[in-house]
């Protein structure tokens, strides 16, 4: 299964991918939130998107960033064609990495798009 993992800096994109890697799954994050191309996160011909938002307030949490209001709405809007497809959208202003898959697992499970092979967190 190829997914794709999209979502505003600061967002969980790698550390997802990276969780995502290591139990087995083909997962890239793309960085559509810098690109001019709307449909760019559809060059991996993804079999899941999955959409990870997070609050400009939150960001500035987890990150040292020199930018404000005005990029982060244009990083909504260059995520807009990608989120509008997602298949599954996850909030992870509240969430730990470790909760953030454990959604994602959940929803795999859920809706049997892990080959019928059932994943949990350790």
């Amino acid at each position: 299964m190829n997914i794709v993992v999209v979502g505003v800096c600061a967002s969980g994109k790698s550390t997802l991918v990276k969780a995502l890697n290591e139990i087995g799954f083909s997962a890239y994050h793309i960085t559509q939130e810098h690109s001019c191309i709307p449909r760019l996160w559809r060059k991996r011909n993804p079999d899941l998107v999955i959409f990870l938002s997070a609050s400009l307030a939150t960001i500035r949490q987890r990150r040292k960033i020199a930018w404000g209001d005005e990029t982060f709405r244009t990083q909504q809007i260059r995520l807009g064609d990608a989120k509008q497809y997602a298949d599954l959208v996850i909030e992870t202003d509240p969430l730990s990495p470790a909760e953030v898959l454990t959604h994602v697992l959940s929803f795999l499970n859920k809706h049997n798009r892990n080959g019928g092979e059932k994943f949990e967190v350790e």
